[in-house]
């Protein structure tokens, strides 16, 4: 069966969590949820979403993809060095990475993003460029395994490319 991971954290992006999490359902993926810790975490509205695993559970070879949603969660899960490591094993292993507004915190702590183009809120742009990447400001950008999106406005763009990358890895 063909898997994917998200990361979740507190203060997570909803939309940007729901709407990826339902896709890839609904395109037949198995789908789990990895934090901190295997807790339930309250999104910036409120609502709250359950983390099957703890990132220092995770192995990425059990995986076939990786989807980091935005909001404030991605300023806490890139101090977390497991959650680092599987986004650097994701990458070295050439599976598609996803990710939306503030997720791209999390490469460029991770360090994985010297010369890739991508987009991302324009409130991290600096963050990203200081890493190494090349930004764009376009509602999504796939570049070296990464597929990239600004806000939830670009969620459906975001989830017809990685969708797409995904279709050409299985």
């Amino acid at each position: 069966m063909k898997k994917a991971l998200i990361f979740l954290g507190p203060l997570f992006d909803e939309k940007e969590f729901i709407y990826p999490y339902y896709r890839l359902k609904e395109a037949g993926w198995q789908v789990d949820v990895a934090g901190n810790e295997a807790v339930a975490y309250q999104g910036k509205t409120g609502l709250e979403a359950q983390a099957d695993l703890a990132f220092s559970a995770v192995k990425e070879a059990d995986y076939d993809t990786l989807v980091i949603p935005g909001g404030y969660a991605p300023d806490k899960i890139r101090r977390d060095p497991a959650a680092l490591e599987l986004v650097r094993s994701f990458k070295l292993a050439g599976k598609p990475i996803g990710m939306i507004c503030h997720a791209g915190w999390v490469a460029a702590s991770a360090g994985v993003l010297s010369g890739v183009r991508l987009t991302s809120t324009p409130a991290i742009k600096d963050d990203l460029v200081n890493a190494g990447a090349v930004w764009e400001d376009r509602e999504v950008v796939v570049d070296s395994g990464f597929v990239t999106s600004r806000s939830p406005q670009d969620l459906p763009a975001f989830m017809r490319e990685l969708l797409r990358a995904l279709e050409h890895r299985t």
